[in-house]
């Protein structure tokens, strides 16, 4: 038979060892992993295939009212991406840096170029 306060040493062992797995695990995925990862984004692609949209719309505007419709969306598209840039890391809980910032792609590299253009409207 085995003594009561061995049985008792051995749960307590088993009960630190689970607390600190788990608390490692958390810290993991809620510290080390987010930390880890980096999305990029072209913010000078989005911002020249609005450009060029707007440009054809003032091109092709015939009248007066086809001009101020290119003109508000050209102010709406100002106001959505400084709004649209400061909810990508929120989106992806990771820090966000331009494109051209990063040397190298790693495995925790995510491109976020194609949200920020949805999040703007652009095509």
């Amino acid at each position: 038979m085995k003594a009561p306060g061995l049985i008792a040493a051995m749960a307590q062992l088993l009960l630190t060892l689970f607390v600190v797995a788990a608390a490692l695990l958390l810290y993991d995925r809620q510290v080390l992993r987010p930390a880890l990862r980096i999305g990029t984004v072209d913010v000078a692609e989005v911002y020249r295939q609005k450009e060029a949209e707007f440009t054809q719309l003032l091109t092709k505007a015939g009248s007066d009212e086809d001009r101020q419709h290119a003109m508000l969306m050209a102010r709406a598209f100002a106001q959505r991406l400084p709004t649209a840039l400061e909810e990508l890391p929120r989106d992806c809980g990771c820090l966000v840096v331009l494109k051209g910032a990063v040397a190298g792609v790693t495995p925790h590299t995510v491109d976020l170029t194609a949200q920020l253009r949805q999040k703007v409207g652009s095509p």
